[in-house]
């Protein structure tokens, strides 16, 4: 694994062939899949933060000299990695860690929220595996306490709205301190999401990461009722590996549960923690395996 700045390269395909040329030892892949953190929408490809201009799979194939190319979404990816990854790779969160079998569920707080389901299909000895991607980061908050509606009824006369997104993601951690200082009538002090994890033993940042896990737990239970997911919900992102003991100390198993008179269904599904570095090319080898099976 190799990590190179995109700034020092002109698009995905010219990133790519530096890094066959560093790395490749002279053998140029029969087939590849690249997963990349933007829409990837009828052969175009777009980058989110990389500042490169579109481009297209057709171009990235026709650079590389790589035939059978595939290029997807990052956290389509991340779906495609759950059959990959072991118990090593893996901190159950509120239980046991999660089946060999059933559908499965991932979702991410990040730069936004991503959600993405994966449905085994029945397909000779093996079986295969078909990623279910989706928007699901933009439903509504699951509010689930008095104080959560006050933040919630804020959040809808500021953005017009109450996406779980602007909520469960960096930016919502952030937004989400700012709101309950303003329920508690404080000034609150600039804080991004990286500064309330660093200070997490303080009163004011220990509650809104309490309320952060409250919410995923609703969330993930929502998305577990709507995918099925009893083969699990696994949770990745950039916030959550890094605080595992929080997440583990906090109300996330208990609102995921309850959710009356289902909760013995949700009872019997595990949540865990994705730990794996690098995900996401877990889950492109995967994908590139299947597809070439």
């Amino acid at each position: 694994v190799a990590a190179l700045p995109t700034r020092d390269h002109r698009g995905l395909a010219e990133a790519a062939a530096a890094y066959l040329a560093e790395h490749g030892g002279g053998v140029r892949p029969a087939a590849a899949c690249l997963a990349v953190a933007g829409p990837v929408v009828e052969g175009r490809i777009r980058l989110t933060n990389a500042g490169w201009e579109p481009d297209t799979v057709e171009r990235v194939r026709s650079h590389l000299g790589i035939d059978d190319l595939t290029v997807i979404n990052d956290f389509e990816a991340l779906a495609w990695s759950l059959p990959g990854l072991g118990a090593a790779d893996l901190t159950a969160v509120g239980g046991a860690l999660p089946p060999a079998a059933g559908p499965r569920a991932v979702l991410g707080p990040g730069t936004g929220m991503g959600v993405a389901g994966l449905v085994p299909v029945p397909d000779g000895a093996n079986g295969r595996w078909v990623p279910v991607p989706g928007e699901g980061g933009h439903v509504d908050v699951p509010a689930g306490t008095d104080r959560e509606i006050e933040v919630m009824r804020l959040l809808r006369a500021e953005l017009g709205a109450a996406n779980a997104e602007y909520l469960l993601s960096g930016d919502g951690l952030a937004r989400l301190y700012r709101l309950l200082a303003m329920l508690d009538g404080v000034r609150p002090q600039p804080m991004t999401a990286a500064m309330i994890v660093e200070r997490r033993d303080e009163p004011a940042c220990a509650e809104a990461l309490a309320v952060f896990c409250g919410l995923l737990g609703s969330f993930a239970g929502n998305v577990a009722l709507t995918t099925g997911a009893t083969g699990g919900v696994y949770l990745a992102g950039g916030i959550l590996p890094r605080i595992p003991g929080v997440l583990q100390a906090s109300d996330f198993r208990r609102r995921f549960e309850d959710k009356p008179p289902v909760t013995d269904y949700l009872k019997a599904i595990p949540t865990a923690l994705i730990v794996h570095p690098y995900p996401a090319l877990v889950g492109a080898s995967v994908r590139l395996a299947q597809e070439n099976a």
